[in-house]
């Protein structure tokens, strides 16, 4: 049994493209009638064209005057595309609010282990603020985490 193979739509503008650039690489050495009637033979066959594949592929894109295409204007702000802007806002709002709680947290123990220190300890807390007291205490630690 014998298949036939029908060519896609890329298939057929992708040999209509090869077919033109031969045609205008050649055009320039031809005679002006000739090249009249190979103009109006174009047009001819743009015109015969399916209006199907034209009217979508001018809904697919849309040439502006200096040549460029956009995308369809069709295009409008559904609710899911609404939402899923919004998503990468709503991570980091949770994000920043995250790292002030565990900030504020470290802060807090901090302030706690400071207290708990001054209100265990048997010295007086001016000791706390004099600088050679705090080398002293440097010093210590230092001399206590050698020796365990």
């Amino acid at each position: 049994m014998k298949t036939q193979i029908t060519p896609t739509e890329q298939d057929v503008d992708r040999w209509g493209a090869h077919f033109s650039g031969q045609l205008t690489l050649a055009t320039p050495g031809l005679p002006h009638d000739i090249t009249e009637r190979l103009r109006v033979a174009r047009q001819m066959a743009l015109a015969q064209r399916k209006p199907l594949v034209q009217s979508r592929l001018a809904k697919n894109a849309q040439m502006n005057n200096d040549g460029s295409l956009t995308a369809p204007v069709d295009e409008g702000l559904t609710l899911w595309s609404v939402l899923a802007s919004g998503l990468p806002l709503l991570a980091l709002v949770f994000g920043l609010m995250a790292i002030q709680w565990v900030q504020q947290d470290n802060v807090t123990s901090e302030i706690a282990a400071i207290d708990a220190a001054l209100l265990t300890d048997e010295l007086p807390p001016d000791a706390y603020t004099d600088a050679g007291f705090a080398q002293f205490l440097k010093q210590g630690l230092s001399t206590s985490a050698s020796h365990d």
